[in-house]
Order: C-alpha cells, then structure tokens, then sequence
C-alpha cells in the first residue's frame, strides 16, 4: 500500500522531470512519413537476413485459436508481431511485417470471416513495453493492414468480438504508460471500427487490462480497470480505482460492481484478471498490494524481516541465491536489487543485514513492511453482487510482489471448477481455486503471461511465456515447446575476431548466448542435440565484451551490475561486481549496466554503477575513478540515478564519456583524475542511451538521448566536435521514435547507423539526411548494432524479432563521388567452381544452381541491363527494373545460347560442361561486369 512519503517524493519528482509526451498526431504523421521514407530510401534493396536464434524465444502476450481446427492459431509476441499457423505450431508464419509496428498488446479473429483484429501496445506495462498505435485490422489474414482508430491508446489490454456480429467490437484500452492521457477505458464500434464510442472512462490514470464476456450472451460482459504509474524511477501498480465492472448491452453502458461485494477495494487494489465461466459465475484475479496481516507469519520462504534482520551476513551469504531473490521479491525488490548484489553488500567488512534493510528502506521511500499479499482467486455465482476469495492460504510465489507482470485467469468452459492461473508459474486447480497444483515442468519457460483452453478437448492446453510457446495434451503434466521462429527479445549484441566469427547476445528474461554468425534457422539441430547457439549466463542478458586476444574470455551477466568473467573454454567463470569500500554507500547498479574493455588494454576493463569502475587485471579488483556521475537518484522502486553508457577514446587511453539515465553526459581526459559535465545544452532528464567517442576524429563524439520513459518518442541525436562543448542535432530527418543505439561505420567516417523503437536507419552524410533501411527487416525495436569489420557485416540485435545480418562493404564505398555518378558498380566476390553445379543428389532435390550478387548504384529508378564479358565476349546479359540508390543483381554464372557460340569459337581448346539441367556454367577464369562505362571484375576459381 502506498506511504504518504512515496507519494511526496514522486509529487516532486514529476515537478523537477517534466517532459513533453508526443501526441498521437505527431506519431501519426511520422508513420506515414517512415511509410514515404522506405519507399523512396537509396538502401531499400539491402536484404537483411534473420540468423536467429529461435531457441529461447521471447514474451508471448495472446494467442487466438480456431474452434473448428485447433491446429490452426495466431500468435501475438509482446514486440514481435504476429505469427500464423496451420499445422500446430509445427511452423510459424509472420502476417504483421507489413504493418508499422511489432508492438502487440492481444488479438482478437473472427474465424467465421477471417477478419484479424490487433491492439497495439504491449499490456504488461514492464520496462520494455512498447508503445502502440491503435488498432490494426486485416481482412485478407495479414497480407494488408488498416489502421482503424484509438491511436493514441499506446497499450491494449483486450479486444472482443461479437460472434453474431463481426462488426461489433469492445476494446480495453490500459493507455499511456509513462503519462496520464483520456484515450483509455472500454471503446465499442458497431461498423467495423469507422466510428468508435467510449463507453467506459474512470479517470486519466486508469485503464481498462481486462475484458470477458458470457460465452451464451455476448451482452453480458465484465471489464477491469487498473490504475497505475510508471515512471524510470518508481512504478505503483495499485490503486483505488482498480476494479471490476459490468456490462449488461454488449458493452454500451458499465456499472461498478466490485464495490462493498466482498471484493478488495482501495489503494492497495492492484491488476485484475477475469475468466466468465457463465452470465453469473465469473473468476477474478487479483494482484493484492495490501500487506500481510501479522508479521509473525513466515513467508513460504521461511523468511521474514525479523529473520532477515537478526541473521548474521556469514549466514545471508550462505543462502541459496534462489532463496535471498525470492524474499527479496516478496519485499518489492524485484526492479531493483539481486541475490548477487545483496551479498556483495555483506561480505566481510561491508554492511550487517540490518543495515542493508535500512539502506534499502531509504533507497525505497517505503516502510519496510511485510510482503504483499500477491494473487489471490476470487469468485462471484450472482453476477457479481458478491465475491468469495477462493482459498484460505496464500498462493506464495505465483507474483510475489511484481504482479503487474501477469493478471491472467482462464476458466474450461466445459467444468466450472476447472481453473488456471498464470505468474512466475503456472498453476491449476479442479475445485474451484480452493486447492492448485502446479503445471509448470520441464521445457517451460517461466513468467506465463497467454493461455488457451480447449473446451472440446480435456487437457489441451496452449501456453505463451517469456521463452515463447507450449502445448500441452495432458493437462500440463507434459508440455511441447514450439519454439522454431526467430523471436529472441536481445538487449545487445557483439561479436568476436574470429574468421567464421561468433554473435553473442544478452536478452530480456532468457540470458547471454552465442553462436556461429551463419547459423541456420532450421530444426537440423534437433537431430543432433546440438543447437548452434549455447547458453552462457541465464537471468536477464546484459552486455558482453569479449577479449580480443582470446576469443573465449568473455565479460558478461545479468540485471543490476551482475557481471561475471567467463572462460569459455574451461567453463570456470568469477563473478567481478565491483564492491563498494567499507562502510561506504552501496552503488547503484542500472538494470542495464554498462561495460567495457579498453582499447588500448585487453586487461583493463570499465563498468558503470552511478560511479565509473576500472579493474587493471580483468574484473579481479577495482577502483573508482570518479564520484556520482549522475544526478544523484530519485526514491522509488526501481533503479534510477545510474550510468547507462560508456565509451573510451580510440585516439588517448583515459578520455573517457560516460552517459546516465537521467541525462548526464560526462567526460575525463585524464583516466578519471577531474571529470566535465558536458550535457547542459542538451535537453534535460532524458535517459542517455548511447555516448560514444569517434574513431576518425579525436574531439568528435556523439550522443542519443532517448524520451520513452516519460512517454515522448522525440529521436534525440546530437553530435559534437569539439568534446561536447557544443552539440549539433542530427536527428531532425528521422521519423518519431526513441532511439536506442548509434553507431559509426568502421571504414567510412561519413556513414552512421542509428536503431531506433521502430527500425533502422543509415546517413551517409554525418546525420544531415537518413535513409530507411526496410527489406526483411520489420518495423521492430533495434537496441544493438555491432559491424565485425573483416566481414563487413552488420549485426542488428532486435528487440522481439532476434538477429538480423547484412553485408555492408558497398555501403561503405558510398561517397560524394559515388552519389554523383549515374551508375556505380561495387566489388563482386569471387566464386568457387564446383562440378555439382546443375547437377542433384537426388531425383527429389532441385539441382544446385551457383550465383554470385552483382552490387550496384544508380542515381535515377531506370531499367538497367548488366553484360558479363569473358575478356572481349559478352557471354549473358541481365535486365533489370532498379531503384534508386543501391541495388543487386544476381546472376546464375551461365552462358546464354549466343554467349557460349561465341566463347566456344574463341575458346576452342576450353572444355565447358553441361549441367544435368541442361545449363552451360563458365569455366575458371576471369570475368568483368559492365553497365555502361562502369565495370566490375570476378574470378570463378
């Protein structure tokens, strides 16, 4: 429950930090400029191709099955898109890459039609739920979308679809989450979504998450509203305006009823879920913040503060981490501190267990109480005059304190007493929700969030989590993992020096891993046990560097600072974490910290709490070299007041920038010896999400400050040259939204690439114009870019559609001289000749067919004709319709018909050999390409 000093500090907090929200015109706007954009960009033909990986997946937020074919379902991923399948989940097809966004909050089909309905705007309200932009509908099953209306709702709780009338629509719409905002609640169309009414309104701070109808009487329907507040220091995900509502005339008119019905009421009152069994037997949800009533019971955990507090910190450290994070989520930690991090606070001569709670009580702003009640089932049989608490003890680790997460309940239409519930776990009980059992097992990801209930069919069920899809056939005794798309949700990427080099990669909820960069995306690996990418570290991935002398020292962990150095090769792993000095105030970690090896020392190694770290031998020690880089932090519940970014000068060992999460840009000269805040002409409070120092020049640097936790998706991108004494804005061009990552190119200082919440984007200018990079690369958030400069390819770490791959050595021959030429031809790699060319393994099998790409610019869309020329010969032709801007040709290495005539006349002593699909292959030999006056050259070897 809140504290009257909570509620002080975040008044004062909102006063100092106001920002500007973006309004929806504003996106709107910008969307169809990104849509003008892709169509008119000089990249539009570079070709990304996705390199996985599959195995882990990421959130699941809603899946919708067809009642008459149960192996035909959509699936909907919290940033991924949509997803399709015939088959049972035995692969999985996207229908929302076409669309401007990724971002999912629930789906809703109309199987009779085949009408998709999708809200935009993930409703789980964690740090990386993305906004939407209304609500998307497709009448041809996703080859095309509309966007029908409620734009600025930003996150979709449910939609719901008359079964008598597919035009008739009830959404729950939570809205904004970062800032307060009027479109929200419950909204109804009648014609398909031309015209929309709102129904339901509780306040600008209260949404509606949930939303179930009688299965026999569409009129009849229940919602939840749910007040909360996010903010990138504090979230409260309780208060008195959470309740439950009913609906008797198919959503037009609402009446309260959670009110003096048994039901929980007041400011403790957090995420309701619902499950309509009937018209009046309805299950609710409910995430209850209020506290536990006596402080002598112990927690399922056998822990309590009293314990806690009298423990001496030999025995805390002796606590299996799993025990030490779990109470520390019970207390409402769970956004901010780690079993890691509580242990590194009391090893010898650092704090007492007491007075760690007092630092985390200050920390917190709260009173230091009991854990919350958490979930709790209730049930109504009269239509919701009354509601009963099912259970008589607590449901102990389904929440704990983090309930905002989950909320959902699923009922078996077919057995009243037949209920699910999801959280951390999942659990089931058949009597009503007076006793449960616990389905999760084996092959099942944590943190449910999606279930499907099969009615028809006893014990089928389908489970969408963190780690992507399950089903079961048996009542979850047993599940199937589906996980064979590429769905990875990744923080950050980076790659080895390797000559076949590997990806690595941190992401939300399913941990560091990596893996060969030509990995396929294929199920291969089943047969071999083996698949290409391997785990190295679990929670949730962080950043990783990698030692550039050894490829298999790895620097990597997980949330709040928990960094470890790995050997790959040995499997011996230490966990480096610096710790602060005794006595002295604890470091806050973001959950994000940042890392870095020098560049001009493998050995020294830099991380970020809200202090900068050096370690000189590899993580074994450290010391601080500066003071508080930030503003110092703000009470609340979530980490705050700490450095997001950091970057060391290629040029001078110890010019260092470091960038904060609340706006502070900082740089030494000296190794930290006196420190310059070089931020103050840049707009304030601003999370810093990239700072990095040039590799051409010595005073250039460059910042993105990124506005998505105070809802204002504004691409804030500045670059200075002079150390940041003044900043010039490079971001004007790009299309609204936040912007997660810049990067230079390695070889051509002109170029820069920039990932954003929606998508990415190359200058070849130094920022003065962007382009849009867009062919099979999905309007998904990017929050990592690495290039691995022998290859010249460009890794991009997505944020809900894992790891995409493009070779950029053309890209970087772009230059003034290239832009003003009509026609350019870029470098041709080599091919291998093979006598398997044409021909098959096997009757079944397509012959193999070689092919080089034929990279080229043309500054004009115009139809272009290639000749290849043996020496004087022209032995084939391509044509081709190009854009303008870059552009690939591919050519099968054959000779056409009159080709060969004249290369067999001149070549007579030449034996050229037929394929078995009666195609005529060049020999060894050298070959040029020419388009006009421009050519190009290859080998066949």
């Amino acid at each position: 429950m809140k504290s009257i000093f909570t509620s002080l500090a975040l008044c004062f907090s909102l006063i100092s930090t106001a920002q500007t929200t973006t309004d929806s015109n504003t996106i709107q706007q910008s969307l169809e400029k990104k849509s003008q954009m892709m169509n008119s960009s000089l990249v539009k033909n570079i070709e990304f191709t996705n390199i996985g990986p599959t195995v882990m997946s990421g959130r699941v937020v809603d899946m919708d099955v067809n009642p008459n074919n149960t192996t035909e379902f959509y699936v909907g991923y919290a940033s991924g898109g949509l997803w399709y399948t015939n088959n049972n989940g035995t692969t999985l097809t996207p229908v929302l890459d076409s669309a401007l966004t990724q971002n999912i909050g629930d789906i809703a089909v109309d199987w009779k039609t085949g009408t998709i309905w999708v809200g935009t705007g993930e409703n789980n309200s964690s740090r990386s739920s993305y906004a939407g932009i209304g609500i998307l509908k497709s009448t041809d099953k996703g080859k095309t979308w509309t966007n029908v209306g409620l734009t600025d709702t930003h996150h979709i709780g449910r939609i719901l679809i008359n079964p008598n009338n597919s035009d008739e629509v009830i959404v729950g719409a939570i809205g904004h989450l970062y800032s307060s905002n009027e479109e929200r609640g419950v909204f109804k169309t009648t014609d398909g979504g031309k015209t929309w009414t709102k129904s339901l309104f509780i306040n600008e701070n209260t949404g509606i998450i949930d939303l179930d109808f009688a299965p026999e009487n569409f009129n009849v329907m229940y919602a939840a509203s749910w007040e909360r507040e996010r903010k990138a220091w504090n979230f409260d995900g309780d208060g008195k305006n959470s309740a439950i509502y009913k609906s008797t005339d198919a959503g037009t008119s609402w009446t309260k009823i959670s009110d003096k019905s048994g039901f929980p009421i007041g400011d403790g009152v957090g995420r309701i879920g619902l499950a309509v069994f009937n018209e009046n037997t309805v299950y609710a949800l409910h995430d209850s913040q209020y506290r536990r009533e006596t402080k002598k019971e112990t927690t399922a955990y056998n822990l309590t503060k009293e314990q806690f507090e009298n423990l001496s910190s030999a025995d805390v450290l002796a606590l299996r981490n799993k025990t030490l994070d779990n109470y520390l989520k019970e207390y409402g930690f769970r956004e901010k501190f780690r079993a890691e991090n509580a242990k590194q606070l009391l090893r010898p001569g650092g704090l007492k267990p007491k007075e760690l709670m007092a630092f985390l009580e200050d920390e917190m702003a709260i009173a230091f109480e009991e854990p919350v009640i958490g979930a709790e089932v209730f049930k109504t049989t009269n239509g919701g005059t009354s509601w009963k608490k099912t259970h008589t003890e607590y449901l102990d680790g389904v929440n704990s304190s983090y309930g905002y997460y989950f909320g959902e309940i699923r009922v078996n239409l077919q057995d009243e007493n037949s209920i699910y519930i999801l959280g951390i776990g999942i659990i089931k009980s058949k009597d009503g929700g007076k006793t449960f059992s616990s389905i999760s097992r084996e092959n099942v990801h944590a943190d449910h969030q999606a279930l499907w209930v099969n009615s028809k069919k006893p014990g089928h069920l389908i489970d969408g989590n963190d780690g992507g899809l399950n089903i079961s056939y048996d009542d979850g005794e047993s599940w199937v993992k589906l996980n064979n798309a590429p769905l990875g949700q990744f923080y950050s990427v980076n790659v080895d020096n390797q000559k076949n080099y590997n990806v690595y990669g941190g992401l939300q909820d399913n941990g560091v891993w990596f893996g060969p960069h030509n990995a396929k995306i294929d199920k291969a690996w089943h047969q071999t046990g083996q698949n290409p990418y391997k785990s190295i570290m679990g929670g949730d991935g962080m950043h990783v560097q990698v030692d550039n002398r050894n490829h298999n020292i790895v620097y990597t962990g997980y949330q709040f600072g928990n960094y470890y150095r790995l050997n790959l090769e040995t499997e011996e792993n230490k966990y480096i974490q610096p710790k602060p000095a005794k006595k002295a105030k604890p470091y806050r970690f973001n959950w994000q910290t940042p890392i870095q090896l020098s560049k001009h020392n493998q050995d020294i190694l830099y991380l970020g709490s809200n202090k900068l770290h050096r370690s000189l031998n590899n993580g074994d020690d450290w010391e601080e070299i500066s003071d508080d880089l930030t503003n110092g932090g703000k009470k609340g519940n979530v980490a705050y007041g700490t450095l997001t970014s950091i970057s060391e000068s290629p040029f001078q060992f110890g010019l260092i920038y470091t960038g904060s999460d609340d706006g502070v840009i900082s740089l030494t000269t000296n190794g930290g010896g006196s420190w310059t805040k070089i931020s103050n002409n840049l707009p304030q409070d601003l999370w810093v999400s990239r700072v990095i120092a040039s590799k051409f020049k010595k005073e250039r640097v460059y910042a993105t400050l990124n506005g998505y936790r105070f809802d204002d998706f504004t691409p804030y991108v500045y670059m200075s040259d002079d150390y940041g004494q003044t900043w010039t804005n490079i971001g004007n061009t790009i299309p609204t939204s936040s912007v997660n990552v810049i990067k230079e190119d390695t070889e051509n200082e002109n170029i820069l690439y920039l990932g954003t919440d929606n998508g990415l984007y190359v200058s070849f200018n130094y920022g003065t114009s962007w382009n849009a990079f867009s062919k099979e690369l999905p309007n998904v958030a990017v929050h990592d870019l690495v290039i691995q400069p022998t290859a010249k390819d460009l890794i991009v770490a997505t944020h809900g559609r894992s790891l995409y791959k493009t070779n950029i050595a053309s890209l970087q021959k772009m230059n003034d001289s290239i832009l003003a030429k009509s026609i350019a031809i870029f470098d041709i790699h080599n091919i291998k000749k093979s006598k398997r060319w044409g021909s098959s393994r096997s009757q079944w099998r397509k012959p193999i067919t070689p092919a080089i790409t034929i990279p080229f610019y043309v500054n004009a869309d115009k139809k272009i004709t290639l000749d290849i020329y043996a020496e004087k010969i022209k032995i084939n032709s391509i044509s081709i319709d190009a854009d303008k801007g870059f552009n690939k040709a591919i050519y099968d290495v054959s000779f056409s018909e009159k080709g060969l005539k004249y290369y067999k006349k001149s070549n007579k002593s030449t034996e050229i050999e037929k394929g078995n699909n009666d195609v005529y292959y060049l020999p060894k030999g050298k070959y040029t390409v020419k388009i006009g006056n421009e050519k190009a050259g290859f080998k066949v070897e």
